[in-house]
């Protein structure tokens, strides 16, 4: 082999060898759905919000609208397949098996179920909603003691009761709390109304039973009736009071 074809063999080889140590960087599209936020792609992605905002130059990172076109840059070749994301770590959504702990818990509404426990569009829901009129009296669900009768800004008027064996119920949205915190209660003792204060779309009841960290689905450990189910709202507009910040 002539010394020119030599060199050029070379300068071919190491040509192949740069490329491969340095692969071109790929993108791929993302088309925005109901409740994706900039920080969820992101980490479903693996890169850095800062990095995904300045390729796309949004002005507002924190305002998505449904249907935009994002870029995601980096070595991805095509855009993963879109999955799921599974529940946070608190929430059980099996059987709760808590080898017969739980307070005999009674329902602290009359209505139907207008939104249950677990995945929503726009994130996780760490109760049941019980649709009820304006003024509706709620029941202590167990006796305990009050920890807390106040507003928040999500819940708005909410109640919330420590029971035996470490368990806790909450009840959100009132419109009137009859209870402070301290007091003692018993079981089926009126505690507030429903109303739709906070951060909710119509009146309900939003309970919740947590224990030991984790939150339960309230109708695990409530006693079965007949079913009243109602389709479920718009839950854009009612809040998902929690996980997906």
């Amino acid at each position: 082999m002539s010394r020119r074809a030599l060199a050029l063999s070379l300068v071919a080889v190491l040509g192949a060898a740069t490329a491969s140590a340095h692969p071109k960087s790929e993108t791929a599209i993302h088309v925005v759905r109901s409740g994706e936020t900039l920080s969820l792609l992101a980490k479903r992605y693996g890169i850095s919000v800062g990095a995904l905002a300045e390729a796309n130059r949004l002005a507002r990172p924190d305002r998505l609208r449904i249907g935009q076109r994002l870029v995601i840059p980096g070595k991805l070749g095509a855009a993963p397949v879109a999955r799921e994301p599974g529940p946070p770590p608190h929430f059980v959504l099996s059987p709760p098996g808590l080898d017969g702990r739980a307070p005999a818990f009674g329902w602290p509404v009359e209505g139907p179920v207008s939104s249950q426990f677990g995945r929503r569009r726009a994130g996780w829901h760490a109760a049941i909603d019980i649709k009820a009129e304006v003024g509706t009296p709620i029941f202590a669900a167990a006796p305990g003691r009050v920890y807390y009768s106040g507003w928040e800004k999500r819940y708005g008027l909410v109640v919330k009761i420590q029971h035996p064996e470490g368990f806790a119920t909450v009840y959100a949205h009132n419109l009137q709390n009859f209870v402070d915190a301290g007091d003692e209660v018993y079981q089926g003792q009126v505690i507030g109304t429903i109303g739709r204060t906070g951060r909710a779309s119509w009146y309900h009841l939003h309970f919740e039973i947590w224990s030991d960290g984790k939150v339960y689905n309230p109708l695990s450990l409530l006693p079965p009736r007949e079913a009243r189910t109602e389709p479920e709202e718009d839950l854009q507009a009612e809040d998902d009071h929690d996980d997906e910040e």
